[in-house]
């Protein structure tokens, strides 16, 4: 599917990450990443920000012990990190450009569901948090059977639980490792944030650099039933 006909489309749901695509926390998790490692008196291989976007946090706390050198730290580079980001996140919850209005647009004619890496107390209060908890049928987390991103295991059950097939569903990421899964999954994608270069993108149908663009807003607008004057 293009970019052309995907904004001629109406999914029967869509399902959005959280972190970097609604909350603006990926600088959270960049913050925490780097104070943890500081604390460790680690310092990041180059470009390491990359390798870690999007990445279950267990799966980054790991990457970070083996990155320096240390695998045996994965655990408590882990907790220090979680416990990082919550404190980050708590204190300064922002919503991405666009990231509102799209939301109750899109709630209008599709069920919604989140799919995130994040553990699910996190996403639920940041959204509570920027008053867009109420519009999401569904929250899926990675859990004993829920493999996390890049795997399709979330985007597979976010379907799922909105009843519809992935074919039809419209999953919206910011990072490589969520399009990955949403991709994998079957889902449509629209890719947002700066552009990453052609290899990225190729997974997705439509790459825009802010949800606020207007062929997004509109796109939601005109799929908004349309009130019947009596």
């Amino acid at each position: 599917m293009t970019s052309h006909r995907i904004l001629s489309w109406t999914p029967a749901a869509v399902v959005f990450d959280c972190d970097g695509t609604l909350m603006d926390t990926e600088r959270h998790w960049q913050d925490a990443r780097e104070i943890t490692l500081e604390e460790f008196g680690f310092t990041p291989d180059p470009g390491f920000a990359d390798r870690a976007k999007g990445l279950h946090y267990t799966e980054c706390g790991h990457l970070m012990a083996r990155e320096a050198g240390h695998p045996e730290l994965g655990d408590d580079l882990t907790t220090r990190l979680l416990r990082h980001f919550r404190t980050l996140a708590a204190g300064h919850p922002v919503t991405m450009p666009g990231a509102r209005e799209l939301v109750v647009a899109v709630s209008k004619f599709a069920p919604l569901a989140v799919a995130s890496n994040c553990p699910k107390e996190v996403v639920e209060a940041s959204l509570a948090t920027a008053g867009l908890l109420s519009h999401f049928d569904h929250i899926v987390v990675p859990d004993d059977v829920i493999r996390p991103k890049p795997h399709p295991d979330v985007y597979l059950t976010a379907a799922r639980q909105c009843g519809t097939a992935p074919a039809d569903t419209l999953a919206v990421e910011d990072s490589h490792c969520g399009i990955q899964s949403a991709a994998r999954a079957g889902l449509r994608v629209i890719g947002v944030g700066p552009w990453p270069g052609e290899q990225i993108t190729a997974l997705v149908d439509l790459w825009v650099r802010s949800l606020d663009e207007p062929r997004v807003s509109g796109w939601a607008g005109n799929r908004i039933p349309r009130q019947v004057s009596r």
